[in-house]
């Protein structure tokens, strides 16, 4: 057979004989290799996040654990760990209200809304180096994991401040490249 006869009539090579040059998709019956995205979901980077670098070690493994749940139930598909500060100190996860564009605080510390006027700092997290990297942009989007805000919105007292402790209880760094 020489490649000339493997031309169909559309231009398409014909590389299985007997074939009508039609796909052969539909006629595919197994188990499906690859799931059509219906919705980007960072539920995963977070929950990898929180178990290899935010919360790591047996000391956190209670409070990561009541976090991953407080995401399970959540019906969002997009998920933002709040830092203390750029040294990637965790203090809660938020998700997005579509409508308003606020970042509503799903557990830990943190005001109860932030708006995205608010963020000051935005981070990727890493799979492979399990760490967090400074996004140089102010845009709230879906490549977004982590975000930091302004110190003055840390002052506002409330019981996760401890009287006059600046620091929360959770010291566990997260390591960052600039």
């Amino acid at each position: 057979v020489t490649p000339s006869k493997l031309v169909n009539q559309n231009g398409d090579k014909d590389w299985e004989s007997g074939s009508n040059g039609t796909s052969p998709a539909p006629e595919y019956t197994g188990p499906k290799l690859f799931k059509e995205p219906s919705f980007k979901s960072n539920k995963f980077i977070i929950h990898n996040a929180l178990s290899r670098c935010c919360l790591a070690g047996k000391v956190n493994e209670t409070q990561k654990n009541k976090i991953v749940e407080e995401m399970e139930k959540s019906p969002a598909n997009h998920f933002l760990i709040l830092f203390r500060d750029s040294s990637c100190q965790f203090r809660g996860v938020y998700t997005m209200n579509p409508d308003s564009q606020e970042l509503v605080r799903l557990a830990g510390v943190g005001p109860r809304t932030v708006s995205s006027t608010q963020v000051e700092s935005i981070y990727k997290y890493s799979s492979d180096r399990k760490q967090f990297s400074a996004i140089p942009s102010k845009t709230m989007g879906m490549s977004v994991d982590a975000f930091t805000i302004p110190s003055n919105l840390w002052q506002g007292g409330g019981a996760a401040a401890g009287g006059g402790s600046r620091r929360a209880s959770i010291t566990k760094k997260a390591v960052i490249s600039k």
